[in-house]
């Protein structure tokens, strides 16, 4: 456990409850967690992990300013459903990802886990776009990518990191029904 561990735990957790709670803050404390997790994943040859970080910097940025978009006429954050071909597609274009990244990082890096890694990277990368464009469903990919994140981190070592992606999950659960929640007061046909 390092300094650069607990702070990111720390940062993570609060940026992802304050994501379940649909706040905007959520943005700035997540980016914030994401420069400490860059440098965490460095140094311990998770490098998909390490380009996923920087990645979901532009995503946050992207986010952002969807969130920001997205506002109801009370200024709430407006859940939006997602269709099934867009599912599809998603998961699509991340088995995809995986496979293309698992390649280059097995083939040309000394990476620790470089198909496991890749392929969480990538999945991750779909569902936070899911994310950002505020579909519930986002929430269910979490869940799956969590708990398999929460395996890899114990592989690893990194202790926290696992609680982190454990207690994530239970975020995730909470964030799915709140958002969903969200998604049923929609007025009709929107």
């Amino acid at each position: 456990m390092s300094f650069l561990e607990i702070a990111g735990v720390a940062i993570s957790f609060l940026g992802i409850w304050l994501t379940a709670k649909r706040r905007m803050l959520c943005w700035p404390v997540n980016f914030l967690a994401c420069a400490l997790y860059f440098k965490l994943f460095l140094d311990v040859r998770l490098y998909a992990d390490m380009v996923l970080q920087a990645l979901f910097g532009a995503a946050i940025l992207y986010g952002w300013f969807q969130w920001a978009r997205g506002r109801s006429d009370t200024g709430e954050i407006a859940v939006e459903p997602l269709r099934p071909a867009r599912a599809w597609a998603g998961l699509a274009i991340g088995a995809i990802g995986a496979a293309v990244i698992g390649w280059g990082t097995s083939r040309y890096t000394d990476a620790a886990l470089p198909w496991m890694d890749s392929g969480l990277s990538s999945f991750s990368l779909v569902a936070q776009y899911w994310t950002a464009r505020r579909h519930a469903a986002s929430w269910l990919l979490w869940i799956a990518v969590d708990t398999l994140y929460v395996g890899m981190f114990l592989f690893k070592e990194l202790w926290l990191t696992a609680g982190l992606y454990a207690a994530m999950i239970a975020l995730a659960i909470l964030g799915y029904r709140r958002w969903r929640q969200a998604q049923a007061n929609l007025p009709t046909g929107t």
